[in-house]
């Protein structure tokens, strides 16, 4: 039952089943079922896979059942054009692909940032699997790559054809290297959900892209190329924050991609660090440590000491959540051993300015908590300070949410329902998905003590605050 054999090998469909561990008969068995359920009797088993891995192609409907089985596998829609079974390559959805060719990456960054809305449904592991693979491989494209034209089968904006008959010069990078900055302090201050990161996204497709086309040198080129994937990175940092999976996997995977075309090991390492927090934090924190550890390595000979003290930080907290005290340890020692030796006025990256001592301290609270050491961990928020800095309120209230689950580790009630307290005045101001399961944390943490007054008390307030909040977002 298969139709053509293409020339080569389906990669695309290996990267999802192999990525998220689906095994062949498992994969077999409920394209069987799902056929079935049709009315169609079918027989495939581990051979068949393979067969499909190597090329060949089953008869409709059976790729979308493989699709299918992928999806509930997974936890998104995948498509038959994803799994290389649909319709032909530039048919298909733009964002999950890491072009080799710096031209079609070029192009499909420009499909992604013109599309009106993200994708939903959920984070799924095998989506960073061919992108990670490919950046490790080659993390800059070569010298002599010429800035590519606008696409001949996309007809260019307004923007576009205002942009390229002049020459770009320091005011247009400023102009978006400031416009990323303050995307990533309104995350920091109000959350990735707030009305104002909505702007990110027109910057990108309305002022980075269309300068693209415009006449520039080569140097100029990579230059806006790394700042075009800064912009992608917080875009993404964002959506996560405000509950988009899928959406900011996709972000993510352009700003890396933009990173490599502009020749930036530093930022491709930057880059790639955040995806393995994402990538923990999302819960897969054995393929982050990959992620985490591939990105060290790669910007240990062209990065900045404050982004490799990142990377390894990431490292650290992908260890914890995995139950390596001892490895966690390490990873966090060296990272604050990477800290310690930036020297003023030597290469350091402006973009990681937030990541000090402090931070460190802070990030050190919730990878003791994770090890089930409450007494480091509240150490550790101690020594992070209070960090009273308006641009930090998410981050503060994050960490007394972690510091009050520590406590609770601890059975310390009062501790505990102080840094609650705390957290939970932070985080109402900030508008985060990722905010609200920090709170959940606490609440569930708490459960031992429900009977408690106090904790009553507390409770109650939350959701009083919750309904207030629900309500001013109503109107």
């Amino acid at each position: 039952m298969t139709g053509r054999r293409p020339r080569t090998p389906n990669a695309a469909l290996a990267v999802l089943l192999n990525g998220h561990g689906m095994s062949h008969k498992g994969l077999a068995f409920r394209v069987n079922q799902l056929a079935g359920r049709d009315g169609c009797a079918t027989a495939y088993n581990h051979s068949s896979v393979a067969r499909w891995l190597a090329g060949a192609t089953p008869k409709d409907p059976v790729p979308q059942y493989i699709a299918t089985a992928l999806s509930e596998r997974i936890g998104r829609t995948v498509t038959v054009e994803e799994i290389g079974m649909g319709a032909a390559p530039e048919e298909a959805p733009r964002g999950w692909d890491f072009p080799r060719d710096r031209k079609e990456a070029i192009k499909g960054a420009r499909a992604h940032w013109r599309a009106a809305d993200g994708p939903g449904g959920a984070f799924a592991a095998s989506g960073y699997v061919l992108p990670v693979t490919r950046w490790l491989a080659v993390p800059a494209d070569s010298t002599d790559a010429a800035p590519p034209p606008g696409p001949a089968d996309c007809a260019p904006t307004e923007q576009e054809r205002s942009s390229a008959g002049r020459l770009i010069g320091r005011e247009d990078l400023k102009e978006l290297t400031d416009a990323a900055e303050q995307a990533r302090v309104w995350d920091a201050q109000f959350g990735g959900a707030n009305w104002r990161l909505s702007s990110i996204q027109r910057c990108l497709s309305e002022r980075a892209l269309p300068l693209l086309d415009a006449r520039h040198h080569e140097a100029t080129a990579r230059e806006l190329f790394s700042i075009t994937a800064e912009l992608s990175r917080v875009a993404a940092w964002a959506a996560f924050d405000a509950g988009h999976s899928a959406a900011a996997q996709q972000h993510f995977v352009q700003a890396l991609r933009l990173a490599r075309a502009g020749g930036d090991i530093e930022m491709g390492t930057y880059v790639l660090t955040t995806m393995a927090l994402h990538t923990i934090l999302e819960g897969a924190p054995d393929q982050a440590l990959d992620m985490a550890q591939g990105a060290f390595h790669r910007g240990r000979r062209h990065a900045s000491r404050r982004v490799l003290a990142f990377a390894k930080l990431a490292e650290a907290r992908a260890l914890a959540r995995m139950g390596d005290a001892t490895g966690a340890s390490t990873a966090l020692s060296r990272a604050e051993s990477w800290l310690d030796k930036i020297t003023p006025g030597v290469r350091d990256s402006p973009r990681l300015s937030y990541v000090t001592h402090s931070r460190l301290a802070a990030d050190a609270t919730e990878i003791f908590r994770d090890l089930r050491k409450p007494k480091a961990a509240l150490g550790w928020s101690q020594q992070a300070g209070e960090l009273s800095d308006v641009h930090q309120t998410r981050a503060v209230g994050l960490r007394m949410a972690v510091a009050a689950t520590a406590a609770c580790q601890a059975h310390d009630l009062d501790q505990a329902l102080d840094h609650a307290d705390r957290a939970f005045t932070l985080l109402q101001r900030v508008e985060s998905t990722r905010a609200r399961s920090y709170l959940d944390d606490v609440v569930t943490a708490l459960t031992p003590w429900a009977a408690e007054p106090k904790t009553t008390a507390f409770l109650q307030r939350m959701d009083q605050g919750a309904l207030t909040t629900v309500a001013g977002a109503a109107r």
